[in-house]
């Protein structure tokens, strides 16, 4: 009789910590973030384009430079950093943003009086696909200011990127603003 208990006992124990696991196991990775996964889309979206052609205007100041390049995952996450730093699902941010959305928008702006670089995500939907996403961030003080716009447009055919722009001016106490600007456009491959 004890070990029928014992047995029984273990089996329930088994069972349970079975259920547990399974539970476990189905909830991972599906914790909804409170904002816009920017950096996890935007890692998704450069493993898509590893070693695309990219027609690419670069400017500083009014110094233009037109290239064609390759550019592997790494290149990419370079040129992309801007965007990955704009991520606010962190603990400081939580309760620093509006939210507001559409079926076609997803907004998020910085609280008049919160403090952060990053003043707004706005990301476009098109038939439930991320269509393009926009970023401003901004860092003011005493001596030193920067702005930075980027934004990023997917090819409603294919869900690709097609183009972006990032455009930076950084102002310093007493000299003139330094502007600098990119704009890329992948060459699809036929």
């Amino acid at each position: 009789m004890k070990h029928i208990k014992s047995f029984s006992f273990g089996i329930f124990f088994l069972a349970s910590f079975g259920l547990c696991s399974c539970v476990d196991e189905s909830t991972k990775g599906i914790e909804k973030e409170p904002y816009f996964d920017l950096k996890g889309f935007i890692e998704e979206k450069i493993q898509e384009i590893d070693s695309v052609e990219v027609s690419k205007v670069s400017q500083v100041q009014e110094e233009e430079k037109q290239a064609t390049v390759i550019y592997t995952t790494k290149d990419w996450e370079e040129e992309f950093g801007i965007f990955t730093e704009a991520d606010i699902n962190n603990s400081s941010s939580l309760q620093s943003y509006e939210t507001t959305s559409s079926d076609s928008t997803l907004a998020h702006e910085l609280y008049p009086n919160s403090e952060g670089k990053v003043k707004y995500i706005k990301v476009t939907y098109f038939e439930d696909e991320v269509s393009s996403v926009s970023i401003k961030i901004a860092d003011d003080n005493l001596f030193y200011s920067t702005t930075t716009l980027a934004e990023m447009y997917m090819n409603k055919a294919t869900n690709l990127i097609d183009h972006y722009s990032i455009e930076t001016t950084q102002k310093i106490w007493f000299l003139d603003p330094n502007e600098m600007k990119i704009q890329g456009t992948i060459i699809p491959k036929y």
